[in-house]
């Protein structure tokens, strides 16, 4: 199976980290990068701590992307039911 492209910065190549989603040309993973995001780590710092091989834009199609998986499989991620 060949890469799967998922955005301008997103991609996943069984080749590169076990077919896992990084960064294109970077064996970034996106979920770490999305780990610093969700313990409220500035982006400027992500970008430093990753010596510049991200973007803010790459950044943002990460969580772009997160978020339209969130939408997208929100009911099958529900663990359990709460009532109102």
């Amino acid at each position: 199976m060949g890469s799967k492209i998922w955005g301008r910065y997103v991609i996943a190549d069984p080749g590169i980290c076990h077919g896992q989603p990084t960064f294109r040309g970077t064996r970034i993973l996106v979920s770490d990068v999305l780990e610093q995001v969700a313990s409220g780590m500035a982006w400027e710092a992500i970008i430093e701590e990753w010596c510049g091989s991200l973007s803010r834009e790459a950044i943002t199609e990460a969580v772009r992307l997160a978020r339209e998986v969130l939408v997208a499989h929100a009911e099958e991620l529900v663990q359990e039911p709460v009532s109102v």
